[in-house]
């Protein structure tokens, strides 16, 4: 998928920074390639639960971000994560205390 495909189905207008961001992420996550699309989806996913998958501002990484607002739908989200994790062996690190995580890369 090409990067300004990939930013504006994360909802956001491509330009120079968010670009070179992206790149960056692509460069830093592991076996990208492989797991690309697997990302796309889960965001696509993550939608009904007020919840995606966005570029970090203060990491190289992919972060997924849970804004639901019920306890309920948020497990719904955490649930489809770690699917997510276990079936496309995609390593994540859940931020201590957060509904985030960010997307290290494929595990192999």
């Amino acid at each position: 998928m090409h990067r300004d495909a990939m930013l504006r189905q994360l909802g956001y207008s491509p330009n120079e920074a968010l670009l070179s961001q992206l790149k960056k992420i692509e460069d830093n996550t592991i076996g990208y390639g492989k797991i690309q699309k697997h990302i796309m989806d889960l965001h696509d996913h993550l939608k009904i639960d007020n919840s995606y998958v966005a570029l970090s501002n203060t990491n190289d990484y992919f972060k997924i971000k849970i804004e639901s607002p019920s306890a309920e739908i948020a497990a719904q989200a955490h649930e489809k994560i770690s699917h997510f994790s276990d079936k496309f062996k995609v390593k994540i690190t859940q931020l201590e205390k957060k509904d985030t995580y960010y997307i290290i890369g494929f595990e192999h």
